[in-house]
């Protein structure tokens, strides 16, 4: 199994946590890991977006350029990766922030109102547990109970009264997948 993933939207959408929840959860796995961020200096509000490969082999380089799944969170990520998904692969994406949806025939696409869900969860914060639960839905490439001990690594301890909305977020990004 190789899965390489990016992960792309605004900062402060928990981009970069997801595909550190992805890597450590993987960690749990024994699998190979790797995960690369990239962000521009105005943190909130800018672009940031992250390389997460997860593999039962050695991951020989961090940098690639086409990707297995696309998880995307606004419209300028949308632009930028859209055509970086290999045939045959998964765009998923936050259709309530997106304003010209994806084109592409030859990729499965996953439309999710993920921030609209998470506005009815009362939480805003965890669209990006809704968007992952969707992903593993979809790709079903690590277990839920691992995914959750990931949160819990990359969660700082003062917000682990947050884990039990976390996983009710990833449980809801699951039921938002229609097969």
């Amino acid at each position: 199994m190789l899965e390489e993933i990016i992960i792309a939207g605004f900062g402060g959408q928990g981009v970069l946590s997801m595909g550190q929840i992805l890597c450590y959860s993987g960690i749990t796995e024994n699998k190979e890991v790797s995960w690369m961020p990239s962000y521009g200096p105005e943190m909130r509000g800018g672009t940031a977006n992250c390389i997460t490969i997860i593999s039962d082999e050695k991951i020989s380089s961090p940098i690639i350029a086409e990707f297995d799944t696309a998880i995307v969170l606004n419209q300028p990520s949308l632009d930028k990766f859209e055509h970086s998904v290999k045939p045959g692969g998964v765009l998923l994406y936050d259709s309530t922030n997106i304003i010209k949806p994806p084109t592409r025939t030859d990729i499965k696409i996953y439309k999710l109102e993920a921030s609209n869900e998470a506005a009815k969860m009362k939480n805003t914060k965890i669209l990006n547990m809704i968007m992952l639960g969707a992903f593993l839905k979809i790709k079903p490439i690590i277990k839920f109970d691992n995914i959750i001990a990931g949160l819990k690594k990359v969660l700082p301890e003062r917000y682990h009264h947050l884990l039990p909305l976390n996983e009710e977020a990833v449980k809801k990004g699951m039921e938002l997948v229609k097969s």
